[in-house]
Formats: structure tokens, C-alpha cells, sequence
């Protein structure tokens, strides 16, 4: 079907099996930012990577948790009502129910080889802030092909040029096509955003990924030699830090191992004959000492009574005022 349509002057070969067009409607309030803001309406469209028809489509209304009651700006802007939101499932469900789908529609065509798909929006908001925000706020796991993306607005202008930002149903209608259905309707968003992707593959305009939430790749730094500080030759760096792997903990977790705590030998003073007899002096109560100076008062009959005694420990001497 691709050969055909290049031969046609349709378009040419595109990398992708299929297409699917997402554009989410979420909580809002007029003239206001809410936090957080949550995903009310999750529509998709699968979309012939090779002849640009549209295959299937998907919806489910998702019932908010933060802001169950939707304001009165938010229906009337997105026309979804609130029994609509009340009977919807939680955005883990929707993700489950939308893979379900996706597998289900593609089933067919994937039979020799792994299928190639990739998701399409009009602006990044709905992967790269909406969807990736809500389940990190969550704690929802979601499908990798949600990770990689096509903002059309990209191919748009490479197709049909003009600066400035135009929003979607004047970019549909400055590629010949009327818009059908409501505006802000997620579901009716999808479909002419689907319809406005096979316009640009007619034209000749080849689909890839525009937007990404890979990590980038490290910077790779080439380390400039270090003189030495009288000019000679590099100085040698000190070789890395050994770093020992973590302790398992009694629960299972892991923790870093903490350094020994240094064992520190308690000092004792020497004893020394004359050190002893002062002592047995003191425990018999024939003297005091003067813990602020290291004096020792004797009041035992002898040469020192009349004044104070001072001992040296480390040299084992005694000596007096």
C-alpha cells in the first residue's frame, strides 16, 4: 500500500506500522491553574501508517480523585458532564483498557515482525506534562510507547510553512479540511487531528519522533592533564576511593556501611612510690586535694604539714611550697 501511494504522488514510506493519536481533556478552572490536574477523558485513534486511514478509536471517560466535582468552566468548555466523569474508571485502568486495545487492533499485523507504532499529539502537553505528571503524582506504571512521541505540529509547518503558533482547527483548516465535531472534545480532537496526519503524509511529508522522555546521553569530558605547581610534568592523581558495597539490612533494605568508631586506649598515670603513699595518706583522711591545681594539702605530722604538696605523675616526684 506504501508503494502505491508513492507512486500516486501520495506520500512515501513511513517508518511506522501505525499511528495512535491521543489528545487528553483534564480538570480546569477558569482564568486558574488547579493542582494537581487530572486526566478526564482519554481518547486514542489508530491510524494506517501506510494508507493514513483511520482503523479504530478508543475513549474512556476518567473519574478525577483530587477534584471529583468538575467546575462549571470545565463542562461547558469540554462538554463532558459530571455523571459522565462519576461512572468512569481510575487512569490505571484507563492505561490498561487502552493497551488492551491497542493490541487488539494491531493484532493482524504483526504477525512475522514486531509491530512499529508511534503515538501522535498536537503540542507536547499531553506526553511530556499531562500523562508523565499524573502517574508520577500516582504512582502509576504506564506503556513505554508513551515515552517517545510526534508533536504535529513539527511535520505541520514543514509541510505547509507559516510562523507563529496556530492551534488545531486552524491548522485543519489551513490544510483544506473542515472541521468536524466539538472543539475541546477529546474523542472529536483525536479525529481531526488523525485526519490532519494523513494530509501531511499525502503531501510527502516523512513522520518521526519529535519529543522524548529518555534521559540524554552523558557528556563525555576529555580531562585536561594537571601541571605540577613548579611547571613539570603532570602531577599524578590520587588513585579513586574503594567503595564498599552496602550491608543488607534486617528487613531486607540496604544501607551504607559506617566506619568503625575509633577505639580510643584510656590514659592511665603511672604509679609511682610516692604517688601511692599520698594516696593512702588521702584515704586515711590525713589530707585534700585540690582538683582546680593538681595540690595535694598534707595533714600528716612531717616536713610538708604546713604547706601544700604537688605531685608530678610523670615524673613520680613530689614536691612542696
Amino acid at each position: 500500500m506504501a508503494a502505491i501511494m508513492a507512486a500516486r504522488g501520495q506520500g512515501l514510506e513511513q517508518d511506522f506500522d501505525f499511528f495512535v493519536v491521543v489528545d487528553f481533556e483534564a480538570t480546569c478552572v477558569k482564568d486558574a491553574r488547579i493542582y494537581p490536574q487530572e486526566i478526564i477523558e482519554f481518547p486514542a485513534v489508530l491510524v494506517d501508517g501506510a494508507s493514513g486511514r483511520i482503523e479504530s478509536s478508543f475513549r474512556r471517560y476518567v473519574r478525577p480523585k483530587h477534584h471529583p466535582v468538575l467546575t462549571q468552566f470545565c463542562r461547558k468548555l469540554t462538554g463532558i458532564r459530571q455523571e459522565d466523569v462519576d461512572g468512569g474508571v481510575d487512569l490505571g485502568e484507563a492505561l490498561w483498557l487502552h493497551d488492551a486495545w491497542l493490541k487488539a487492533a494491531t493484532a493482524g499485523a504483526g504477525s512475522s515482525r514486531r509491530v512499529q507504532l508511534a503515538v501522535v499529539t498536537w503540542g507536547d502537553w499531553d506526553c511530556r506534562t499531562m500523562l508523565e505528571f499524573e502517574c508520577r503524582f500516582k504512582g502509576i506504571e504506564k506503556p513505554s510507547y508513551f515515552d517517545r512521541w510526534i508533536n504535529l505540529r513539527v511535520p505541520f509547518q514543514a509541510a505547509l510553512g507559516g510562523g507563529g503558533r496556530v492551534n488545531l482547527e486552524e491548522a485543519v483548516r489551513a490544510a483544506g479540511l473542515d472541521w468536524e465535531g466539538r472543539l475541546h472534545c477529546g474523542l472529536d480532537d483525536a479525529l481531526n487531528t488523525a485526519r490532519l496526519l494523513a494530509e501531511i503524509m499525502r503531501r510527502g511529508v516523512k513522520m518521526t519522533i519529535t519529543g522524548s522522555l529518555a534521559p540524554p546521553a552523558p557528556i563525555q569530558q576529555k580531562q585536561q592533564p594537571r601541571r605540577s605547581p613548579c611547571g613539570g610534568s603532570p602531577a599524578l592523581a590520587p588513585p579513586p576511593i574503594q567503595q564498599q558495597p552496602p550491608r543488607t539490612g534486617p528487613c531486607g533494605g540496604s544501607f551504607p556501611l559506617l566506619p568503625a568508631p575509633i577505639q580510643q586506649k584510656q590514659q592511665q598515670p603511672p604509679q609511682t612510690p610516692a604517688m601511692g603513699v599520698w594516696i593512702r595518706q588521702l584515704d586515711a583522711g590525713h589530707g585534700s586535694l585540690d582538683t582546680a591545681t593538681g595540690r595535694l594539702h598534707c595533714g600528716v605530722a612531717g616536713p610538708m604539714q604546713s604547706g601544700y604538696g604537688n605531685w608530678t605523675p610523670a615524673m613520680g616526684v613530689l614536691w612542696t611550697n
